[in-house]
């Protein structure tokens, strides 16, 4: 509109050069022209407005919001008319404990107090659109920076209704998924309410204070010791069985020997096992009493 008002001030120098006594007053049909120029250029310029992809443009006029809104491409418009753009592609707002990770600098985690009254910490990240056709009832009701007037405030909001229903270990743990699915619901419905979709809820980390850390890893460890000793006493279990096996085998062994072996029987093994020793001998075996002499060899 800045070209329109210098058009303007062209113009209005063309009129008034012909009122008074100047130079410029031979010249002042041309200056018209010109000033004419620019305003006419000025408002084609104004009328042509640029909307790139994965936005829409919402018209307002004096404070008066069009329901009708602009797709990507070359618009023409009234060039009174001023265009307010809205992403409609993917967006997300992530609130973190690390300074530097989420959309606002600093730590923006949600401090909540479950069941057991312990503060704990949760970190998300939240995944939503705007639904084209609900951009100028946005602008209305809402305004354009409805990622602090609704995203942000729902989102802690709804975490905080839900994590008192819960203990702090079971949001760390067992219950994480039914607590995303339930905060994810409610903030849905919401969204939708105000023209928001949302596509993704992203519980991404949820800190526990030390105390419960602790006592999380004492017991883990203690499992990890019973688990142990469970290994240990399964291991001597299975060796005392063996032992107990070889004792019966050699307990059935001897009793075999006891009863079952003749004298030409044992005859043999002693011969057997004089003649495996290392020593060198020499066997006489005595024909009357069946009874074999050794003789030292050395």
């Amino acid at each position: 509109m800045s070209i329109v008002l210098i058009g303007f001030l062209v113009l209005f120098v063309g009129i008034a050069v012909t009122r008074i006594d100047s130079p410029l007053k031979e010249h002042s049909t041309t200056i018209r022209i010109i000033g004419a120029l620019i305003v006419a250029g000025g408002l084609f310029v104004a009328s042509l407005v640029q909307v790139e992809p994965g936005m829409v443009g919402v018209q307002k006029l004096f404070g008066k919001v069009d329901n009708k809104t602009l797709e990507s491409g070359l618009n023409i418009i009234n060039p009174l008319k001023e265009v307010v753009m809205f992403d409609i592609r993917t967006q997300n707002y992530t609130m973190s404990l690390v300074t530097d990770e989420g959309s606002k600098l600093g730590d923006d985690a949600i401090r909540v107090l479950s069941a057991d009254g312990l503060e704990v910490v949760i970190d998300l990240t939240v995944l939503f659109r705007v639904l084209p056709t609900e951009a100028p009832n946005i602008l209305k009701n809402i305004g354009a920076d409805y990622v602090n007037t609704i995203v942000r405030p729902i989102c802690r909001t709804k975490i905080r209704d839900n994590a008192v229903y819960y203990e702090a270990v079971s949001l760390y743990s067992l219950k994480r998924d039914e607590f995303q699915s339930k905060i994810f619901a409610a903030i849905e419905k919401n969204f939708q309410e105000r023209g928001l979709v949302l596509e993704q809820l992203l519980v991404r980390n949820i800190t526990l204070p030390e105390s419960v850390k602790a006592s999380i890893e004492s017991k883990i460890n203690a499992e990890q010791d019973a688990q142990k000793m469970t290994f240990v006493l399964q291991k001597e279990k299975q060796e005392a069985e063996r032992k107990r096996v070889e004792a019966q085998g050699i307990a059935d062994y001897q009793t075999i020997l006891s009863t079952g072996l003749s004298d030409k029987q044992l005859q043999y093994e002693m011969i057997k096992a004089i003649a495996t020793s290392p020593n060198a001998k020499l066997i006489i075996l005595d024909t009357k009493k069946n009874i074999p002499l050794m003789i030292d060899g050395k």
